[in-house]
């Protein structure tokens, strides 16, 4: 398991000393686990292993130093979650892949998180019923998700990648329809309710690969080069610089990774600006391809979905996919130095 890490990241002595000694305690053994399901709060914690709040806190600091554990910040609120990246997480995934489920210490863990997780979907039950009826509404305007997702599926095909990001992830819904593709996936949102309206969905479905954080679309608070796939599903109408948020979305895209965005074809429902806060009534073909490969992606496909004939609404739903160069640009240079030496 340990050999799965990034090969340009080596496990030294030292550190696998650290780790050891980091995870060397019942107490930050049992955070692992629990953190490799759940991101969770020092207070969900204190509940969860029924311990004090300067002793989790202790234990957590040391997991973080250890770099087995990674804080975050969401609002008022600080989350942990173990890593997942590099000889940190394969170390994190070999612990609790040894450990014994069936211990009696693990199994009133997981009972708790469960009671943990409920509450949270409580939350998430009352943030839905608020505005369920204005998604409703903007759902009855545009083609069926059930088309939308179908194309999307199509679109990206069937091959296994490793790492995906998910811009304005929402609910979760494009993270779980992708997840028998990826290894791990990292869903972003800059609304609080919504992450935590995602992270009760994930859970429900089982996804436990998943890391959903608060971020800045125009400042991306995660790794350059790193993501296979990068979605924007539904949210480039919301914002003032579109070309922005694409050129970031860019940026964290790997070397020949594919972006997926989906978003409403040009539209005249005026409304939507004031009733649903869209800034912007729909993009072209033209505009949304010219900002792609002005962030130095190819455009690959161009699919509009419309809605059915029978449907009384007018909004159709355009997907665009596009693939980073770097390699093929390489590939490229090093055959014609070939035939130039030839």
């Amino acid at each position: 398991m340990l050999q799965q890490a990034n090969k340009s990241e080596s496990l030294t002595l030292d550190r696998s000393v650290a780790f050891l000694r980091a995870a060397g305690e019942h107490t930050r053994l049992r955070l692992i686990a629990l953190l490799c399901k759940s991101d969770l709060t020092v207070s969900d914690l204190t509940e969860i292993l029924g311990q004090s709040q300067p002793r989790i806190s202790r234990h957590l600091r040391l997991l973080v130093e250890a770099g087995l554990a990674e804080r975050y910040q969401e609002g008022a609120w600080a989350y942990f979650r173990s890593s997942d990246e590099g000889v940190a997480g394969a170390f994190n995934r070999f612990m609790i892949d040894q450990v014994d489920v069936e211990d009696h210490l693990f199994t009133r863990d997981g009972e708790r998180l469960e009671a943990v997780r409920a509450k949270r979907a409580e939350r998430a039950a009352v943030y839905f019923d608020k505005n369920a009826a204005s998604w409703d509404k903007l759902r009855s305007l545009h083609a069926s998700e059930e088309q939308v997702e179908a194309a999307m599926i199509e679109m990206i095909g069937d091959r296994q990648f490793n790492t995906m990001l998910d811009l304005g992830t929402g609910t979760g819904r494009v993270l779980e329809l992708f997840a028998p593709l990826y290894e791990r996936a990292t869903g972003l949102d800059g609304s609080h309710d919504m992450l935590s309206y995602a992270r009760v969905n994930l859970e429900k479905a089982g996804i436990d690969n998943v890391q959903i954080r608060h971020g800045e679309i125009y400042q991306l608070p995660t790794p350059r080069n790193s993501y296979d796939l990068v979605t924007i599903h539904q949210v480039l109408h919301f914002l003032d610089d579109p070309a922005l948020a694409i050129r970031e979305a860019a940026r964290a895209l790997a070397p020949s990774g594919t972006m997926l965005i989906v978003d409403f074809a040009p539209h005249d429902l005026d409304f939507l600006r004031e009733k649903s806060a869209h800034l912007r009534l729909g993009f072209s073909h033209e505009q949304m391809c010219e900002w792609l490969e002005a962030a130095d992606l190819e455009v690959i496909e161009v699919r509009d979905v419309a809605p059915q004939k029978s449907e009384t609404n007018n909004l159709t739903v355009t997907l665009w996919l596009a693939r980073d160069q770097r390699i093929l640009m390489a590939e490229n240079s090093a055959t014609q130095n070939k035939e130039l030496v030839a």
